[in-house]
């Protein structure tokens, strides 16, 4: 049991310590770094809720391929970067160390990969190894791409002039990018799965090396 918490846990606090460690400009103190990851953590309840419902009501059939990026979209990539876009804007973009443009990717990683963290756990616990290993490549690393893009548009949304276009697209864009993601996967249409891997990567390089730029 506590060899598979390790695993769960370890790819999501090596993440973050790199993120923290990239930020060279003031360093953020280590309670809000922490609130952030545990505040990630709740974010899994309130969308584990919704997302239960709209499965219990039985609102996307998922059974054409229309029907399942609705559901990708709707269903899942709103909805989980909603809950953590909100705890964001809610509980740790107001704050004054919240100071630099940087800070919205540290923030917004911290609880990103809080979240993706005690989603590893419950994969991972049931799971076993393979599992682990899976998501330590892709799962994890997804959950850090949706987080860096977000942040990204939320460090523009604060300390630039257009506040409105920057703060939509902090929810918009990785709310896409993590139907896309499921999409793939949920389709099950082999051409289209192993599209992830070069999506996330490809994308991470993208999205980091702009994330740099607000140093």
């Amino acid at each position: 049991m506590l060899y598979f918490l390790v695993l769960a846990i370890a790819p999501g606090l090596a993440l973050a310590w790199y993120v923290y460690n990239k930020d060279k400009v003031e360093k953020e103190p280590l309670r809000l770094l922490l609130l952030s990851f545990g505040l990630g953590t709740l974010s899994v309840f309130p969308a584990g809720v919704i997302e239960g419902i709209i499965e219990i009501l039985g609102v996307f059939d998922r059974k054409d391929l229309i029907s399942l990026a609705l559901y990708s979209f709707l269903g899942i990539g709103l909805i989980e970067e909603g809950t953590k876009f909100f705890v964001i804007y809610k509980y740790l973009y107001p704050r004054d160390e919240f100071n630099t443009p940087f800070d919205g990717i540290v923030y917004s990683v911290m609880v990103g990969l809080g979240f993706a963290t005690l989603e590893n756990i419950g994969y991972v616990l049931i799971g076993g190894i393979k599992t682990a290993i899976l998501r330590a490549f892709l799962a994890v690393p997804a959950h850090f791409l949706f987080s860096l893009i977000m942040g990204y548009s939320l460090g523009l949304a604060k300390f630039t002039s257009n506040f409105s276009t920057h703060i939509f697209n902090a929810l918009l864009y990785p709310s896409i990018i993590h139907a896309l993601y499921d999409f793939l996967i949920l389709s099950q249409i082999w051409w289209l799965t192993i599209l992830i891997i070069p999506l996330v990567y490809i994308l991470i390089r993208k999205y980091w090396k702009q994330s740099k730029k607000l140093l």
